[in-house]
């Protein structure tokens, strides 16, 4: 399927689809077809016994202070080598904030359908109301209904999307972009300094970065083990900042040995994943996991994944002072757009694009 990305707007196109928020308040007894997925390997779960296999918590505080900050550093690229994501607490986001965020996304997904309308996708953008990745008309759909929008730079915005949200929610939406747009600046010069990146470098790239939201809403399913709330992926971005906006949990990711561990979000705390572009930068030193979402019976799911990258005009590839004789560069170097253009043009597998990035020659 030919992707265009309108107006130099990296976020492709999606074959429209039902809104599974509707049909699960037809109260069905069971899955319709096009949702059963029967490949999911839901029985390769840990057991909630299994401690050792909780992932990573990194204190920003700590992290930029003084007296811990070297060995909260160690932390920070322990995680990021061998887990790919961990949960930031005291990250400075104000609780304010967050809490207007959970409850205006809330009602913003609980309008009437008339009202949603207005922000559906529509054939030539991806961004809206809908389901992201749907490249044909019989493809196993996901349990969920997301809202995604482009957030910055603000010139990239779609006119009727973030410009048109209902207020209070797009002033609250407008605090929160600045707010973690600074915050995923933050965590990636940290990276950097931790993998001896020059700062500078790190800074010019993502300085004026790409930020897009997708906010997912996953209803109860009367059969949760027949589907899946989000196909197993790797995120094509530079860092995803995950907020779980209730109590229930969902998220997984896969582990050695190809088991999910389930993420227990740590109320007021932020889950932060290294995206594919991250992995290329640091060269393969730190790499982007597959996760998942799954779904339950009783309760709906929310949560909203703010995705941050270099800026439209970068040059996206190893970082030049990662590249040694002994570490040669194992990915080509692409423009931001180009590299957006690719994997929007392909169905959402694993990390099936990656796989397009490295440099044919090199054997892992």
């Amino acid at each position: 399927m030919e992707v265009t990305l309108k107006k130099n707007n990296p976020s492709g196109t999606s074959i429209l689809v039902p809104s599974v928020q509707e049909l699960a308040k037809q109260k069905l007894s069971s899955v319709p077809p096009r949702y059963v997925q029967p490949q999911q390997d839901h029985d390769l779960v840990i057991s909630e016994a299994d401690h050792a296999l909780e992932i990573p918590v990194i204190d920003l505080q700590r992290l930029l202070s003084t007296e811990y900050g070297d060995s909260e550093l160690a932390k920070l690229h322990h995680a990021s080598k061998h887990w790919g994501f961990f949960q930031l607490v005291n990250h400075g986001v104000s609780t304010c904030l967050i809490e207007k965020v959970k409850l205006e996304m809330q009602d913003f997904f609980n309008l009437p359908m008339s009202e949603k309308k207005k922000y559906w996708q529509s054939p030539e953008h991806m961004e809206g109301f809908g389901q992201a990745f749907v490249q044909s008309e019989d493809q196993k759909l996901d349990w969920a209904d997301i809202f995604y929008m482009l957030t910055l730079p603000n010139h990239m915005r779609v006119p009727h999307l973030f410009p048109q949200l209902p207020l209070p929610f797009r002033e609250t939406m407008e605090l929160y972009s600045q707010e973690l747009k600074n915050l995923a600046i933050v965590i990636i010069t940290q990276m950097a300094k931790a993998l001896k990146i020059e700062e500078e470098e790190m800074r010019e790239l993502f300085e004026d970065g790409i930020q897009m939201m997708r906010m997912n809403y996953y209803p109860p399913c009367p059969e949760p083990e027949k589907v899946i709330g989000f196909t197993p992926h790797s995120d094509a971005v530079g860092l995803t900042i995950l907020l779980q906006a209730n109590e229930v949990e969902g998220l997984q990711i896969r582990k050695d040995n190809g088991i999910w561990v389930p993420v227990k979000p740590l109320s007021n705390a932020f889950v932060i994943n290294i995206g594919d572009i991250l992995e290329i930068i640091t060269n393969g030193v730190y790499q982007s996991i597959e996760h998942r979402s799954t779904v339950n019976n009783k309760k709906e799911r929310l949560s909203i994944a703010t995705f941050y990258s270099p800026k439209e005009d970068a040059m996206l590839g190893p970082s030049q002072s990662l590249i040694t004789e002994q570490t040669p560069a194992r990915f080509k170097s692409v423009g931001v757009m180009e590299y957006y253009e690719g994997f929007f043009a392909q169905k959402l597998t694993g990390k099936s694009y990656i796989d397009v990035m490295k440099i044919e020659n090199h054997h892992d």
